[in-house]
């Protein structure tokens, strides 16, 4: 498989070992510094397009890349206010898209796992759910993706709180999340239940950048050839 690398930061340069020794050619890395082979010719040289950016640049990457018609894994976060923009230029192109806040294995079985204990846990009103996230000074955005789609997951079954708030101190009817930014870590996540008797307590925490990056070529790899819309649970059979 060809893969276009659209971003070539950490993330970007981990991708790339790991589609090397899956087998896989890189066949175009885009960065900061070479724009101008952001192209049609030289994205049409590829099977995917992986794009891994930062918010301020996501939307305008994967818009230039369903104008060329591309297929495309894309794990930038920040910018989901536009997704659903980004999701219908896909299908008037006839190309293929999958995005994830976090493609990590292991993260996706914690999505699946994180409401399925929200789930258990809804029934029993003494108990208070809060958020932990902890990621490297360099993450622009907070709280992070993967964080907001835990969220999500835990306010899919708690329909009784609105929204959730990135904040020190919780607020009334709100879940809350704490973003924390301390170096070296590449991510770490921390849902809690707490009573007056006793907590519960799930958590993930990456050790590297691999898992991230392992997950993205094998959702290119299964998006490779088809068309349409896709997520991490149809990639891992969730």
């Amino acid at each position: 498989m060809k893969i276009a690398l659209i971003g070539y930061g950490k993330m970007g340069k981990a991708i790339e070992e790991v589609a090397l020794e899956r087998g896989h050619e890189i066949v175009l890395k885009i960065d900061e510094n070479n724009l101008s082979d952001f192209n049609k010719e030289n994205i049409d040289k590829a099977d995917v397009s992986i794009e891994f950016t930062g918010p301020h640049a996501a939307y305008d990457n994967l818009v230039k890349l369903f104008t060329f018609g591309a297929t495309v894994v894309s794990g930038s976060t920040g910018w989901l206010d536009k997704l659903q923009e980004v999701q219908a230029l896909c299908k008037e192109k006839n190309a293929a898209f999958i995005y994830a806040s976090n493609f990590s294995v292991g993260v996706n079985l914690f999505f699946e796992l994180n409401k399925k204990l929200a789930q258990l846990m809804h029934p029993h009103k003494q108990y208070t759910v809060t958020m932990e996230e902890i990621h490297h000074t360099q993450k622009k955005d907070a709280p992070s993706g993967t964080a907001i789609t835990l969220a999500e997951g835990v306010l899919e079954t708690y329909k009784e709180l609105d929204g959730w708030v990135n904040s020190e101190e919780p607020q009334q009817g709100k879940l809350q999340i704490v973003s924390k930014r301390i170096d070296p870590a590449p991510g770490t996540h921390t849902i809690k239940y707490t009573s007056e008797i006793d907590d519960i307590v799930i958590i993930h925490e990456a050790h590297n950048r691999k898992g991230f990056a392992l997950g993205a070529v094998v959702a290119a790899e299964f998006l490779n050839g088809k068309k349409g819309i896709y997520t991490m649970k149809e990639v891992l059979g969730l």
